[in-house]
């Protein structure tokens, strides 16, 4: 009978064998997995296998089911680079004594991957939202997918409405700005908006306006 250790290292020569040698229902070979990401995964299982040790032999204690599991681990987490995906296993193993599910590991994967990105968390998010001074675009932001959350939001109505409703409006705005974050979108804030009295005194004057500009100021100077 095959010791836990020799089920892990079977499962994993099965899985980076698997893209080269699998073959779909109709036939073709399935396209070779980045050796990086399968490298993150199979990490990513010893470290779980250190730290979830009776739990992780349990749940995976049959060598072609660990191999099943570890191919939909690396389709489900092909859209996080390796770093995030280490990151989300390192953030599953502190916050949790129990082995992560898959949905965990993706929950965990994001978190890194916005923490990384210096992104606050949505509670915090909301409290700056409420809290900025107007105008809006000129105050400092922490990032700017809270200012994109906040106005999707609504500024009158996160200002008008208790947290007890708001929260969860601003919050659900802010977990979709920030998918889009993680799905590669770089979110920028926009231009400050100036008061007429600085738009008109940061305007360039025009051509005919510059010469009376010119003449008056000859005429008052006698130049």
């Amino acid at each position: 009978m095959e010791h836990g250790k020799d089920l892990v290292e079977r499962a994993i020569r099965d899985l980076e064998a698997s893209p080269r040698t699998s073959r779909t229902g109709a036939g073709p070979t399935e396209p070779r997995r980045d050796p990086a990401l399968v490298d993150a995964i199979n990490q990513v299982f010893a470290l779980f296998r250190l730290n979830y040790h009776n739990q992780y032999y349990s749940a995976y204690g049959d060598a072609g089911q660990l191999s099943q599991v570890k191919r939909l681990w690396l389709d489900s987490l092909a859209g996080h680079g390796t770093e995030a995906i280490l990151l989300g296993a390192r953030r599953c193993i502190e916050t949790s004594e129990y082995l992560p599910t898959l949905h965990r590991m993706l929950e965990c994967c994001r978190e890194a991957t916005l923490a990384a990105q210096g992104l606050p968390d949505a509670h915090a998010a909301y409290r700056e939202a409420c809290l900025a001074p107007e105008p809006k675009q000129a105050a400092h932001w922490s990032h700017p997918a809270v200012f994109h959350a906040g106005r999707e939001a609504g500024w009158f109505y996160l200002a008008s409405t208790p947290e007890a409703k708001a929260f969860a409006v601003f919050e659900k705005r802010y977990r979709a700005v920030c998918d889009r974050i993680v799905a590669g979108e770089v979110l920028q804030l926009p231009a400050p908006e100036h008061s007429p009295e600085t738009a008109a005194a940061l305007a360039v004057p025009d051509a005919d306006e510059q010469r009376e500009r010119l003449a008056r100021l000859r005429a008052e100077t006698g130049v």
